[in-house]
């Protein structure tokens, strides 16, 4: 285990470090977890660590160290008012002591301007606390002697739902934050310390920004989810079964250290009590986070791994003709994915997602096709592919039909696409065609999916990735399109062509695509950048005779029709292979058989009455093919 200091998270260093000086601060972020404590010995030395609540934890770092003793408590919220959560014992005379000084305070403005008693604006029940969390910071005790009065620190809790919205604030919501204002820039010392003021909210932009800008006296501390060390703290105080000396149970206990990050200590807390109830044994512990995060045990991949088998090239080469370099890197991918050995060089590797392959190369040649492939070997079925078209995902604000609208906008309630479709099926394949035409703010939210294998969405729900394949496709560094300022019209440029050394074209490509990303994304990705290459003279016949196999098959099937078509096949290759359709790849293979193989011979079943049993024969006559029948 860690040092002592080293498990202090930097936010409490922070406090710390400014408490006494800043008269306020505003705590965002993870503010509805629980949180180490360190309570000290008598020489003021944090030997151990305890977990409680927020309050708990800035009552323990206001009363350590050099402040030790120097601070009264009061704690506030919209709902109950002034409480005391935790039994200091004190609240209704601090209390009580403000609300006498207020009312000094107006029959002073009586006395002064010969008017009635000045009321607070509507006399509301949050005006009123703010005024006397005003009076707390601003006043002091003139009942008690200088060198023995305390500094005082105020808790509001849910700040921001003193009001509705941080702009068009109401009168009344305007009057309690001109007091808390009032309070940070006017308070005063108890003792040695200043007193002061802390706001604790879902965000900063919840508070108004008049409030906190150009306000030298406000620090803002963000509170992120637990590191590393804070979860292992955790784990080693409250998992007992953890504890043990046995180097089998440490690497157990590593692994799911691991496993819980981006998770708060409370859900780990959870996590303890799901364990308890289900009575795993302690070399199944790790399944306890797939059934928190997924709800349920069952872990896809493991089955996958059974039925699939050792010949996944295969089954890919069937459908993907000619990419022999891609397939095999591809393949790699893949088993390392279903072996759940992807990212074993990172520290907490299982966070990230199962696998991610970047898919470059000209249009046509089998890039969507092979990740349709590989979701019908390991799910079965080509439909289990999420897919999304990220031509339709340019507009600055499109990250939000993925990930989701936030509070107030309109689709929150949806949710996002992307989001929403791994919470129902976390075990997927994800494709994202196209990734150069999605909006950069789109690549930057990805980032955390790549590196931490989790996105919170829109509505605040942590959504994980862990357990997802992710393709991403390409045409970067094939061609670029430009407008000819002759005549003003867009033309496009190959940068590769058929034919081209594999090898120049992929640096080609590699080259493209680094420079279109942010060095963050790429390294990411890796070394997972696949390049495929223009379809060669073999894999194109090859593409060839399958389409026509399969048009003349289904013919017989649903015609009765039989077509002979191998004296055509020829003049179909020398058409296949000509630049045009090499540099569309097997589409351009597909626009070929289609205008002068499937038209034609539709034309000349419908001219001729072609009716079940007859027999047509293709043939090539003068370079053009020709339809008889037999």
């Amino acid at each position: 285990m860690a040092d002592i200091l080293e498990i202090v998270p930097k936010w409490q260093k922070e406090i710390e470090s400014f408490r006494g000086i800043k008269s306020t601060f505003i705590i965002e972020g993870n503010i509805a977890d629980i949180y180490p404590t360190f309570p000290e010995n008598e020489s003021g030395e944090k030997e151990k660590i305890d977990f409680c609540s927020l309050n708990r934890a800035i009552a323990n770092i206001f009363n350590s160290g050099e402040t030790k003793n120097y601070y009264d408590f009061l704690f506030c919220d919209p709902l109950f008012g002034f409480s005391d959560p935790l039994n200091i014992g004190n609240t209704s005379m601090l209390v009580n002591r403000c609300e006498k000084q207020i009312d000094e305070e107006k029959n002073s403005v009586k006395q002064i301007n010969g008017s009635e008693k000045r009321e607070s604006h509507s006399g509301s029940k949050a005006i009123k606390n703010s005024e006397i969390i005003r009076a707390a910071i601003c006043k002091a005790d003139n009942n008690c002697e200088e060198q023995a009065r305390k500094s005082i620190a105020v808790v509001v809790n849910f700040a921001s739902h003193f009001i509705s919205s941080p702009e068009g604030l109401s009168p009344d919501e305007t009057a309690l934050f001109l007091n808390l204002l009032y309070a940070s820039k006017n308070a005063i010392r108890g003792n040695r310390f200043v007193n002061t003021l802390i706001l604790v909210v879902d965000k900063l932009n919840d508070v108004p920004a008049w409030f906190y800008l150009n306000n030298p006296n406000v620090r803002t501390i963000s509170l992120p989810n637990p590191d590393r060390f804070v979860r292992e703290a955790y784990i080693n105080k409250y998992f007992r079964a953890l504890s043990s000396d046995d180097e089998a149970i440490k690497k157990i206990k590593n692994k799911f250290i691991d496993l819980t990050d981006g998770m708060k200590t409370l859900e780990i807390s959870e996590l303890r009590r799901l364990n308890d109830k289900l009575n795993m044994p302690v070399e199944d512990i790790t399944n306890v986070v797939s059934i928190y995060k997924y709800g349920y045990k069952d872990n896809h991949w493991e089955r996958i791994r059974d039925k699939i088998g050792t010949d996944i090239k295969e089954k890919i080469e069937e459908r993907v003709k000619g990419q022999d370099q891609a397939v095999d890197k591809i393949v790699r991918v893949i088993k390392r994915a279903v072996s759940g050995l992807s990212g074993m060089q990172h520290s907490s590797e299982s966070s990230k997602p199962r696998g991610i392959l970047f898919l470059a190369g000209p249009t046509g040649t089998g890039k969507t096709e092979i990740v349709k492939t590989i979701a019908e070997i390991l799910f079965e079925d080509e439909k289990r592919l999420i897919r999304f078209d990220m031509s339709e995902y340019t507009a600055e604000h499109s990250d939000q039909k993925l990930f989701g609208a936030p509070p107030g906008y309109v689709g929150y309630d949806s949710g996002g696409q992307l989001t929403n479709a791994v919470k129902n099926n976390p075990f997927s394949i994800l494709l994202f065609d196209e990734i150069e035409k999605a909006h950069k703010n789109i690549m930057d939210k990805f980032l955390q999916i790549l590196e931490d294998g989790r996105m919170t969405d829109g509505q605040g729900q942590t959504v994980y990735f862990s357990e997802t394949l992710i393709f991403f496709t390409s045409n970067l560094g094939i061609v670029k399109d430009e407008i000819d300022p002759s005549s003003g019209k867009m033309v496009r440029t190959y940068l590769v062509k058929p034919g081209e050394d594999y090898n120049v074209m992929s640096e080609k490509v590699k080259a493209a695509i680094t420079g279109e990303f942010k060095p963050e994304v790429i390294n990411r990705i890796g070394e997972n950048i696949v390049v495929f290459n223009y379809i060669e003279e073999e894999p194109s016949k090859a593409i060839a005779l399958s389409k026509i196999n399969k048009i003349n098959k289904n013919i017989k099937k649903k015609k009765e029709i039989i077509i002979d078509s191998e004296k055509a096949m020829e003049r179909i290759y020398e058409l296949c292979l000509e630049e045009k359709p090499r540099l569309n790849g097997g589409r351009g293979i597909g626009n070929v058989i289609e205008e002068h193989y499937l038209n034609p011979l539709a034309e000349f079943i419908f001219d001729n009455n072609i009716k079940a049993g007859q027999e047509i024969v293709v043939g090539c006559e003068n370079e053009k093919i020709i339809f008889k029948t037999r």
